[in-house]
C-alpha cells in the first residue's frame, strides 16, 4: 500500500475520533459492520500518513441491549451495567477483526471519572495509552459503564473524549455525529439555521447555538459537544465536529468535507507545561547535578540518575521543583516516584531501579512532557523548552 496523505488532518501528529452509538448500532440489525470496516480503512490509512490515532467509542450499551434481548426505551441501572458488560466484549471483538486486517492491533481502555481525575489514577491510565500508540496499537476507550453510576461518570463520551484528548497531549479531537456540523440553531426546527464553519472561541453566543439534540441510543448532543470543545481547546486540542452518516467518514474530512473546526489556544504539550510552570505551591524538590541540567535544556527527560538529593514531601503527580548545583530553580514537574522512593533511586541508573523499589517503576524521574523549564535570560517559554 502506498503513503497515504491525510489532507486536511496532515497538521495533527495525535488524532483521537470519537464514535457515537447510533452511528455504530442500529436499533434492529445490531452493529453497522460495514461502516464500521469503512471507519477501520480510515484509521488505517491516517497510521499509514503517520498518525497516532486514539478511538473513544460509544456502542456498548446500545449494542448488548440487543444480545440480550432488552425491550426499546430507557434502561433501569442495573440493565445498563449488564447491557455494558455483555455489549462492551462484542464490540472490542468487533473492532478488533476490522483492524486486523489492516494488520493493526486494538487495545480495549475502560475508564472511569477518577482515572482521569485523581492524580496517580491519571498517570497510570496516560503511560498505559502511552504504551500501546508507542508499540503500534490503537486504543480503544470507552467510559467503564458496568461500574459507573451517575456520581462518579462523565456523563457522555464527547466529554471522555475531551478529558483523554487534553490527558493524551492530542493535537485534534474529531467528533463523529448525526449532525454534520454546530448550526446557528437546531437545523431541524428552524430551517433558516446558519452552518457555522469556524470557531475560534467558545463564547456564550455559541453556546447558545448548541440547542439539544440527543437520541435514544446517545445521551450526548450538541449541548455535550459544546462542552467538550471548552475542555479540549483550552487544553491545547483542536477539535472537529462532522458527521459519521456515510462511510469513510474520516476520509471525508481529510478531502475537505463540511464540518466545524474549533481552534485550540496553544497546543496540548504547552499547555500543560504552562500549568505546571504556573502552580504556586510545590510539594518537594529534586537537586541536580550539572549533567542533568544540561540534558533537559536539550529537551531531554529526568533520569534517577542525574538527582543528587531530594527534599520533602510528595506524593507521584506531585508538582516538584528542579532546583540546579547553585541551589535556584530552574523549572518544575510532575515526578513520576513519591518522595520516599525518589530517595531510595536517586542517582541511579534506569537499569537498577526495579533492585530497589522491587517494581520496574517508570524509567524517567520527570517525563519532558511534564516538565516546564524556567526561561533563561533573553529566552521565552517556547524557547526553554
Amino acid at each position: 500500500m502506498k503513503a497515504a496523505s491525510s489532507g486536511r488532518l496532515s497538521g495533527y501528529k495525535r488524532i483521537v475520533i470519537k464514535i457515537g452509538s447510533s452511528l455504530l448500532v442500529d436499533r434492529k440489525d445490531g452493529l453497522k459492520a460495514q461502516w464500521l470496516q469503512s471507519l477501520s480503512d480510515d484509521v488505517a490509512a491516517l497510521r499509514l500518513a503517520g498518525h497516532d490515532v486514539l478511538i473513544v467509542s460509544s456502542g456498548a450499551i446500545a449494542l448488548g441491549r440487543g444480545l440480550l434481548g432488552l425491550k426499546p426505551g430507557v434502561l433501569k441501572l442495573e440493565e445498563s451495567q449488564a447491557s455494558a458488560a455483555a455489549g462492551q466484549i462484542a464490540l472490542s471483538r468487533a473492532y478488533h477483526d476490522t483492524l486486523e486486517k489492516h494488520g493493526i492491533q486494538a487495545g480495549q481502555i475502560l475508564l472511569t471519572l477518577s482515572d482521569t481525575e485523581e492524580r496517580r489514577r491519571y498517570l497510570n491510565a496516560r503511560a498505559t495509552i502511552d504504551t500501546l500508540l508507542k508499540l503500534g496499537a490503537v486504543p480503544i476507550i470507552n467510559e467503564n459503564d458496568t461500574v459507573a453510576t451517575s456520581e462518579i461518570r462523565y456523563g457522555d463520551n464527547d466529554r471522555l473524549a475531551a478529558r483523554v484528548a487534553t490527558m493524551m497531549a492530542c493535537d485534534l479531537l474529531i467528533l463523529l455525529s448525526d449532525i454534520d456540523g454546530l448550526y446557528s440553531a437546531p437545523p431541524a426546527s428552524d430551517p433558516d439555521a446558519r452552518f457555522i464553519e469556524q470557531v475560534d472561541a467558545i463564547t456564550p453566543e455559541i453556546e447558545a447555538m448548541a440547542g439539544d439534540a440527543g437520541t435514544e441510543l446517545s445521551r450526548g448532543g450538541m449541548v455535550t459537544k459544546i462542552e467538550a470543545g471548552r475542555i479540549a481547546t483550552a487544553g491545547g486540542t483542536a477539535m472537529v465536529i462532522a458527521s459519521g452518516k456515510t462511510l469513510n467518514p474520516v476520509r471525508r474530512i481529510m478531502d475537505g468535507g463540511k464540518a466545524t473546526w474549533f481552534a485550540a489556544s496553544g497546543n496540548p504539550v504547552t499547555s500543560r507545561k504552562k500549568w505546571i510552570a504556573g502552580q504556586l505551591a510545590t510539594n518537594g524538590s529534586l537537586h541536580l547535578d550539572a549533567g542533568a541540567e544540561k540534558a533537559l535544556s536539550t529537551g531531554k527527560s529526568l533520569l534517577p540518575a542525574g538527582v543528587r538529593k531530594v527534599t520533602g514531601r510528595f506524593a507521584r503527580g506531585d508538582v516538584v521543583s528542579l532546583v540546579n548545583s547553585d541551589g535556584i530553580e530552574i523549572g518544575r514537574g510532575l515526578v513520576a516516584y513519591d518522595s520516599e522512593q525518589a530517595t531510595a533511586i536517586c542517582g541511579l541508573k534506569s537499569s537498577e531501579i526495579e533492585a530497589v523499589l522491587g517494581f520496574a517503576g517508570r524509567s524517567e524521574m520527570i517525563h519532558r512532557d511534564d516538565l516546564a523549564l524556567r526561561p533563561k535570560d533573553g529566552q521565552n517559554e517556547t524557547e526553554a523548552e
